[in-house]
């Protein structure tokens, strides 16, 4: 391994999306970056693989644009329940379906780009004030980002292993070979169980599934969606089966002395929302501003506004994916009110004001008494 540099102003934990981010916002503003992974790009996760307009934007703010050959683009949410079906547009802005490994290095590449250092295969083995230690070496550093996922090692070290809130859920991702048959992503619901289907090329798919029970696979989450099997039926498998733990988790503090946390480190929302990149990318931005003026107490409380909405989300959505009877009167009003539905994924997107989610929510609250 090459000699790494001695000292830095922002040394990140953790070369996944979130860290890769917050080294192309924190170069932007002019500050030395060093990203420490101890494994080798691309880095690859089961999940959904669907960039929602917001994480779009969110990229955008730092620098990265998706490149098209990269990515299929999708117009918009498409819920389906059985036989009931709602959908609507976003109302704004582009989504695209992106393998990860491809968003993975489309990141690296910024990164690089922007000048920052790139440590593959060099595991942290250790933080303290302002010292990192790193592949048998260590690095001084004005500032430490945890960005090592949900089982973050930082957290641990930093003393910030304190989440308020956990509830864990299983998935499984798994692409076959076959043409989209829509523009939409669709979410596939049953009870305790969510199937996201993501357009992620011209003749491939990604099938995601969730499940509140453990060891999930996707041949058997699929096994109770008859229609969406009968369509996978025969398609060939474009990639071994991949599992992941989703986590709703809050925690008190993200920040403590020179350590912030970023992405999976400092909050998980459940891959129903598929909001996850958007919110770590968000954080990023955040947290380099932060960074840059040299005051983390802004991190702290822009951290938890920005987990607000997609928690709340969340919420919402796993209460109507474990209630099957809120959920099938949730669908009627869809199917019966597309501008319910509309409402319902601008909130989603962070594209309606407050006033205007306080509105929606009121309205179909209405709706479902009287559905």
């Amino acid at each position: 391994m090459e000699r790494l540099p001695s000292a830095v102003d922002v040394f990140v934990v953790g070369g996944g999306p979130a860290g890769l981010a917050t080294a192309i916002a924190a170069r932007r503003r002019g500050l030395s970056v060093l990203v420490a992974d101890g494994t080798l790009p691309p880095i690859d996760k089961a999940c959904g693989e669907g960039l929602m307009p917001d994480g779009v934007e969110a990229l955008h703010r730092i620098g990265v644009t998706i490149p098209a050959d990269q990515a299929q683009p999708f117009r918009g949410i498409r819920f389906v329940n059985g036989d009931q079906r709602a959908e609507a547009l976003f109302p704004r802005g582009s989504a695209y379906g992106i393998r990860r490994i491809a968003l993975h290095q489309v990141l690296v590449e910024n990164a690089a780009h922007a000048g920052a250092s790139l440590a593959w295969r060099a595991p942290v083995t250790a933080i303290d004030a302002d010292t990192v230690g790193v592949a048998g070496q260590h690095v001084r550093a004005r500032w430490i980002v945890g960005a090592d996922g949900g089982a973050s090692r930082v957290r641990h070290w930093a003393g910030l292993d304190a989440p308020r809130k956990v509830r864990a859920r299983f998935a499984a991702r798994r692409h076959y070979r076959v043409a989209p048959w829509t523009d939409f992503m669709e979410l596939h619901w049953g009870h305790g169980t969510q199937i996201y289907v993501t357009a992620v090329g011209s003749s491939e798919v990604c099938v995601a599934a969730i499940a509140d029970t453990p060891h999930v696979h996707v041949d058997s989450v699929l096994a109770g969606f008859p229609n969406l099997s009968a369509r996978l039926k025969d398609a060939e498998y474009a990639s071994a089966e991949r599992g992941a733990i989703t986590v709703n988790r809050r925690l008190r503090r993200v920040v403590r002395g020179r350590v912030a946390l970023v992405g999976d480190a400092s909050a998980g929302v459940d891959a129903i929302t598929g909001e996850g990149l958007c919110l770590a990318f968000r954080q990023a931005d955040l947290l380099a501003d932060c960074l840059a003026a040299g005051d983390l107490a802004r991190y702290q409380a822009g951290h938890h506004k920005l987990v607000e909405r997609p928690a709340l989300m969340a919420r919402l959505m796993l209460l109507i994916g474990n209630h099957d009877g809120l959920r099938r009167r949730t669908m009627r009003v869809f199917a019966s009110s597309p501008n319910a539905f509309a409402r319902m994924l601008a909130m989603h997107v962070g594209a309606a004001s407050p006033a205007e989610c306080v509105s929606s929510g009121i309205s179909l609250g209405w709706q479902l008494l009287r559905a």
